[in-house]
Formats: structure tokens, C-alpha cells, sequence
């Protein structure tokens, strides 16, 4: 017998007044797995994302998370009970220190030991964050701000951590860096929704793949079908 999805989202339908960004959409993520959406600029990754953590939204839809719908619930409930969003363009305080930046993160956890711990993780994780824990998280490097936004929303020790775009503007190299610590991430049994403008670097990681386009879900299959399929190849892959 198949184990319930951790997030099982149906006909998901999300509105800008009367422009539709998402139209319809149904998808699930199992407990321990990678699933990402991949898809141009407009096609509605971020839309479904936002309206996931409870910043939008939906105009009509059931998303239900560890067997509790949280379509009305506040985001911070909503992060309460185990769903963690690092944003796009990462959003961190720029004039907090590192830690101060990380410590927002647990905002809704009162257990300090436990806290602590999961700073040092976080340093442990990202090396760099806890050699420079006390400078400006503004100072940082778009890679070192992406390692804080990805070590911050950790801190709520999520079920299912949603990451949009870790990898935008980064060089190559730091590009591997982000993606080898989603690997370890999983390894350890965190649920990951990703969405990844690198769509081979995605795939490559995913059990799961949607491929999103206008507001609707065009194509899904395994990370290995979607990296394999010749329409997403091409479109996606930059190959002909």
C-alpha cells in the first residue's frame, strides 16, 4: 500500500485580479522525496510556491500538507507545522548579522538547546556562514546570502523545505556547492520542493519532475524520464 503524500495539491488555481498564473495544477510530493518544476520565466513556479507557504491566496483548490489542509491558514501556521520556503532572490536581513539572520528562522521555537544545535548545523552545513557568523548578511556574496537563506529556513526544522531558484545568479562553481548540499539535505531525509532555473541540474537530482508551462502542468515523470524526453531536451536543455 502506497504511503499518503507529505503535500497533495489538487486543481490548484491562483489569481492576480483577473489574470490567472496558475490553472489548475495537481501534484503531490512524497515523504523523502525530491520533486522540482521546472518551466520558463511566467509559467507559475513561484505563484504555486507563495501560495504553498500561504502568501497567496488560491482562488479554489485543496492543498493539503501531512494530512491537514492549510489552503486558509496563515503563513506562519502554516511554517508552524512543518513547511519552510526559502524565497526567491533569498530575502535575507541585510543589516543583521549572519546568526542574528539564522536565529529569525526558529522565530517560532522555544526550545534553546535545540535551537543552538541547529545553528551549528547550519555552520556545519555552510562553513563560510559560521567563519563570518557575526558580520553583516549584507556583506555576503550572492552565493554566501543563498547558504544563509537555505541555512535559515532549515531552522524550523521543516518537514518539507521549498526552495525557488537557489542556484539564480550564481557562478558555476557555487552552483555545485548549492546543489551538492540539496543532495545532502535529501540524503538525510528532508522533502525538497525545488524549483530550479538549471532544469538538468534539477532533474538530475529529482525523483519527481513536473515541467510547467502557462499556469498548467504540460509533462511530469521521474527526474531520469524528464531529463531523457526529447520535447524537454529541447526546450529546456538547449539541445536540438
Amino acid at each position: 500500500m502506497t504511503a499518503p503524500a507529505l503535500l497533495d495539491v489538487r486543481d490548484l488555481r491562483v489569481a492576480y485580479g483577473k489574470i490567472e498564473a496558475v490553472k489548475g495544477i495537481s501534484f503531490s510530493v512524497a515523504a523523502g522525496e525530491v520533486v522540482t518544476l521546472i518551466g520558463t520565466n511566467g509559467a507559475g513556479k513561484t505563484t504555486t510556491l507563495r501560495t504553498l507557504s500561504g502568501l497567496l491566496k488560491p482562488r479554489s483548490g485543496s492543498i493539503v500538507f501531512n494530512g491537514e489542509p492549510i489552503r486558509r491558514l496563515r503563513p506562519d501556521e502554516i511554517v508552524a507545522r512543518g513547511l519552510a520556503h526559502s524565497p526567491e532572490g533569498r530575502h535575507i536581513f541585510p543589516r543583521m548579522t549572519i546568526e542574528e539572520n539564522l536565529l529569525l528562522g526558529a522565530f517560532l521555537r522555544r526550545d534553546k538547546s535545540g535551537i543552538a544545535d541547529d545553528v551549528q548545523r547550519a555552520y556545519d552545513l555552510f562553513p563560510i556562514l559560521g567563519e563570518r557568523r557575526k558580520q553583516a548578511a549584507g556583506t555576503l556574496s550572492g552565493g554566501e546570502q543563498q547558504m544563509l537563506a537555505m541555512g535559515r529556513a532549515l531552522m524550523s526544522r521543516p518537514k518539507l523545505l521549498m526552495l525557488d531558484e537557489p542556484s539564480m545568479g550564481l557562478s558555476p562553481i557555487m552552483m555545485q556547492k548549492i546543489m551538492a548540499t540539496i543532495r545532502e539535505l535529501s540524503s538525510e531525509g528532508i522533502t525538497i520542493l525545488l524549483i530550479e532555473q538549471n532544469a538538468q541540474a534539477a532533474l538530475s537530482l529529482a525523483d519527481h519532475g513536473h515541467v510547467m508551462e502557462i499556469g498548467t502542468i504540460a509533462i511530469s515523470g521521474t527526474g531520469q524520464d524528464l531529463l531523457h524526453d526529447e520535447s524537454v531536451r529541447k526546450a529546456y536543455l538547449g539541445e536540438d
